[in-house]
């Protein structure tokens, strides 16, 4: 039997699959193949079972716990907004006054010319 999922998108809608949206639903994707290399690698070093799959189901867990959490707090776009907010600078400092000069300048040329 296969399973279908409900994909809801309307008309200039985003994404949403099982309340995650947007660039979310990728997040979640990209940390579940991290879990399965991180299986891969325990697997591969001999760490027993009874600690290896308890380990990855409380880290899966967590994933999806932040990144449900992430798609609640900033939806579609926040993220993106939030993480553009965070590199603008809080002063900006100027030495020289000659930069507004030129500003002004450039101002009355345009007056000028109109």
């Amino acid at each position: 039997m296969a399973s279908v999922y409900a994909i809801n998108k309307g008309i200039n809608a985003s994404v949403e699959f099982k309340g995650l949206k947007a660039q979310y639903i990728v997040y979640l994707a990209a940390g579940a193949l991290a879990l399965l290399v991180l299986f891969v690698i325990g697997y591969m070093c001999q760490i027993p079972y009874y600690i290896l799959i308890p380990l990855m189901i409380l880290i899966g867990t967590g994933l999806y716990i932040y990144v449900m959490r992430l798609s609640n707090k900033y939806g579609e776009h926040g993220l993106m907004k939030a993480g553009g907010y965070k590199q603008l600078p809080i002063v900006i400092k100027s030495r020289h006054r000659n930069q507004f000069w030129s500003l002004n300048e450039d101002k009355k040329s345009l007056d000028t010319k109109n």
